[in-house]
């Protein structure tokens, strides 16, 4: 497919903490003198920081690549690069195709004019034509779900209504190549559903998509390939749920499987058993970081039994991102309730399809032995390892076509029977 964007090596410094700015006139020059003599700062150099640092990308027609990161991390800058808001200070760019970009929205808004004439004020600021706005203000309009205020001034609207006309006006704007940063968490729940699925309308339209956000469920589901910045640094990437995957492993600190040398004096264990290793895994049994909310996951946990003694069983407890217990599980088949030989013995707990909530989840887990009324510990680990479900959207799953968040630990799919009465 041909190419849509090409960035080679940009790079972007900027310069802090400079008491003389780059244009003055002589008496801002004589101030700053003479703060500088009696701070005893006569000698410094400015300091110089360093937004990005030779980052590369390139883009083809048609896809939708995600960007994320921590704040700081240039994704903003490398935007405003690519839609000639800023000039990098070295690298160059190459852009084929109309651009248009969702950065700021609402910049060029006019308080005193109502609605409807800001919907062409900002439609001409995106490079719309009066034409092509007045064939989609109707459309505008009615996305936008502010209908009867369109002929109120602006400065009377709330915050969320003036966000919501400026995303409807944004959104269609119909480019070859569209930049978005982090927009989609405008409005109510509604809203937001509609937005993701204008964005998704995009990208299936063909057009190229640049998309910045903090929302990871967004981009998992939007995204076919996805950047990681660092410090102004590409350090991942890759497929999209490989990159988010890393990215939480590095943020939050544990990953989709661990394991443990027999020589490991930090393996979790007794002189009875010891762990030996900890997987996620999908439906064919390879580790998987990210689960979509409609298949099945497995916790395979590996032990090795030391030496004759009691029953053994292993276990499992599954938490949120919030911390808060999903649930317990120990597996009571009868195949626990004997001792075990000395050897090595995986267990698989499998959590069945559309139960999960959203979002990342990690996992204890435990080799015990049942003692009613208490369980006791053998090999414990906490927090081992996690892996993040999300939810394409499909509207197969438990959310449906609703937009907005399910709250709670589980998000199941339950069977409802209907009666007309």
């Amino acid at each position: 497919m041909p190419t849509a964007i090409k960035a080679e090596g940009l790079s972007k410094q900027y310069r802090i903490g400079q008491y003389r700015p780059a244009y003055g006139t002589l008496r801002d020059s004589i101030t700053n003198n003479v703060r500088k003599w009696r701070t005893g700062h006569l000698h410094d150099d400015p300091r110089e920081i360093w937004a990005l640092r030779d980052v590369s990308l390139e883009a083809r027609e048609g896809e939708v690549i995600g960007i994320i990161g921590p704040n700081g991390a240039g994704k903003s800058t490398l935007l405003k690069i690519l839609t000639k808001i800023t000039w990098p200070t070295h690298g160059r760019a190459e852009i084929h195709g109309r651009v248009g970009s969702l950065l700021e929205v609402g910049t060029g808004f006019h308080p005193e004019l109502t609605g409807r004439e800001n919907i062409y004020l900002n439609g001409a600021i995106l490079g719309m034509k009066r034409s092509e706005i007045s064939r989609k203000l109707d459309t505008i309009i009615e996305f936008s779900g502010i209908e009867k205020f369109m002929d109120t001034p602006v400065k009377r609207y709330s915050s969320g209504m003036f966000v919501r006309l400026a995303f409807s006006v944004a959104a269609h704007f119909e480019p070859d190549i569209m930049v978005v940063d982090e927009v989609l968490a405008v409005g109510d729940a509604d809203f937001q559903r509609r937005s993701l699925g204008r964005m998704e309308s995009l990208g299936d339209s063909g057009r190229t998509v640049l998309f910045v956000s903090h929302n990871l469920h967004a981009v998992l589901q939007l995204c076919d390939r996805a950047l990681l910045l660092q410090d102004g640094q590409v350090v991942r990437e890759g497929n999209t749920h490989d990159v988010v995957a890393y990215y939480e492993e590095q943020t939050v600190g544990s990953g989709a499987r661990v394991s443990w040398d027999d020589s490991d004096p930090d393996a979790p264990g007794n002189d009875l058993v010891r762990l030996r290793s900890v997987r996620v895994i999908d439906e064919d049994g390879a580790p998987a970081a990210t689960i979509d909310v409609r298949r099945a996951v497995g916790i395979e946990v590996e032990f090795r039994v030391l030496r004759p003694g009691p029953a053994v069983v292993p276990k499992i407890k599954l938490l949120d991102q919030h911390g808060a217990i999903c649930f317990n599980a120990l597996d009571v088949d009868d195949r626990w309730n004997a001792p075990k030989a000395p050897g090595d013995y995986v267990a698989t707990a499998w959590i069945p399809p559309n139960l999960l909530n959203e979002g990342r989840h990690s996992v204890d887990v435990n080799v015990v032995t049942l003692a009613t009324p208490k369980l006791i510990p053998h090999a414990s680990a906490y927090k081992i390892v996690a892996f993040h479900v999300y939810d394409p959207a499909d509207g197969d799953s438990a959310r449906g076509l609703f937009g907005g968040e399910l709250r709670g630990v589980v998000r199941p799919l339950l069977e409802w029977t209907y009666d007309e009465q």
